[in-house]
């Protein structure tokens, strides 16, 4: 029997610990390697698929995560649904570390990425209009408000190439223009889950103030290390949330991301 999972998740070890039977499998893709092995295993007695997207040792930086190789393996395992935690840095005062955003857009700042699996001869153009999924989103705010988190129901993410962090001009440009938080592997990931009409939830977890805060100097910029700090405090929040979502969706998808490719199309 081939392996297969109704959900993908990305995260490393920290994520399926809590999860019953767990087992690796390699996944061929035609984009080469995913990033390490998809662990598969069960969670609230779904078939749930598991992979680290910096590999096992994060030895993958932003840049170089093998985003398309990664989503096919989802896809072939038979995946329809994707969580996505990420650390992310907070833009706004008024959204404090240790806070969780479900973003419902993202700004591309990224340059040179493998951001799509058609190159041609079939032309494609996928509406990423709303490119996160809205049903998985709502799940996700009514977990959240049951668990008792500190969250926030939408946001938008600017997406950095990375591996650097912002310097303090940056920063401020990107919190003048409204946007709420900062990371730097969110595209093209959702992107290429949107052509494969897979749904799409972002999990970010706010870890730090980017560049710091602006008018107030007792605000430190971010550290690689503060990030990995502040994300493992709150590992067991992010478990709990998962568990809650991959109870709580049903079957059937009521949103669009199952046709997302209906339209995309222009034939002769």
């Amino acid at each position: 029997m081939k392996p297969r999972a109704e959900f993908g998740v990305f995260g490393g070890s920290g994520f399926y610990k809590f999860a019953k039977g767990a087992r690796g499998v390699s996944v061929a893709t035609p984009y080469g390697k995913p990033s390490a092995k998809v662990t598969l295993s069960e969670v609230e007695g779904k078939k749930v698929a598991f992979l680290p997207r910096h590999g096992v040792h994060h030895e993958f930086p932003p840049h170089m995560v093998p985003y398309r190789a990664n989503l096919f393996a989802f896809k072939k395992l038979g995946v329809g649904r994707i969580i996505a935690p990420n650390a992310v840095g907070s833009l706004k005062s008024e959204v404090g570390p240790g806070d969780l955003v479900f973003c419902d857009q993202f700004v591309n700042f990224t340059t040179g990425r493998k951001d799509t699996f058609y190159d041609g001869p079939l032309t494609t153009h996928v509406s990423t209009a709303s490119p996160y999924c809205p049903q998985m989103r709502r799940t996700a705010v009514e977990a959240a408000q049951m668990l008792g988190l500190k969250f926030h129901a939408a946001g938008t993410v600017v997406v950095i190439q990375g591996p650097r962090f912002s310097t303090k001009a940056e920063s401020r440009f990107f919190s003048r223009q409204g946007w709420d938080v900062i990371n730097m592997t969110q595209y093209p990931e959702v992107v290429l889950a949107r052509e494969q009409e897979m749904c799409f939830l972002n999990i970010s977890l706010v870890t730090d103030y980017d560049a710091g805060l602006e008018g107030d100097p007792t605000v430190k910029a971010v550290s690689h290390e503060e990030v990995i700090k502040v994300f493992n405090r709150n590992l067991e929040n992010l478990r709990k949330l998962i568990e809650q979502l991959v109870k709580r969706l049903p079957a059937d998808r009521t949103c669009g991301c199952g046709s997302a490719l209906e339209h995309a199309r222009l034939t002769a």
